[in-house]
């Protein structure tokens, strides 16, 4: 498999980014859930530093992949959409990169607010993004919430269009994400 993109296929590289991605999501919700039943203490505080260091992984993971992107081809669309679902595809994507920017970004303020430090695995601290304030904390709080039902509901819409790709439309828009897969249409790449 070819480490760029083609017209007809996302690359090594890209598919490696976008599943890397959704997996650390997978762990993001686990530990924010298994945070939340958990009484203050030190168990909690370690679980919500791993949430903290995997957002920022995220994060940084973000800004590659659309460097990445920015490099690269984008496999086109297939002609048989319409018009008002190519909008569709092109703002469900917009948003879903807004997001995962949005989401860390405002978990990065919401400890910043608290005066609580955001680590990277410990290897190093990052700087505070607002000055500690309870009430901007409370507001960051809501917000992070928000976003984490808005991405969540994002996330399921682009589920859902690549399964009805998949079974219903038959096209090989989310076989050319999936590794190890060969497309049916298009040059094989």
């Amino acid at each position: 498999m070819a480490l760029r993109n083609t017209h007809h296929r996302w690359g090594v590289l890209s598919q490696t980014f976008h599943w890397l991605i959704v997996a650390l999501l997978i762990l993001q919700v686990t530990l924010a859930s298994l945070a939340d039943d958990l009484p203050p203490g030190a168990r909690k505080l370690g679980l919500l530093a791993r949430h903290k260091s995997v957002g920022i992984t995220i994060l940084m993971l973000v800004i590659l992949r659309l460097l990445w992107r920015s490099l690269n081809l984008t496999p086109l669309l297939p002609t048989t959409l319409k018009p008002y679902e190519r909008v569709l595809a092109r703002w469900t994507h917009g948003l879903l990169y807004a997001l995962l920017f949005a989401m860390p970004l405002s978990g990065w303020m919401m400890s910043s607010a608290r005066g609580f430090p955001v680590s990277w695995f410990g290897f190093f601290t990052l700087p505070d993004l607002v000055p500690r304030n309870k009430s901007l904390y409370e507001a960051l709080i809501t917000t992070h919430e928000t976003l984490a039902w808005v991405l969540a509901v994002v996330v399921m819409l682009h589920v859902a269009a690549a399964l009805k790709h998949h079974f219903m439309l038959r096209d090989d828009v989310l076989r050319r994400m999936l590794p190890f897969t060969a497309p049916t249409q298009g040059p094989k790449t």
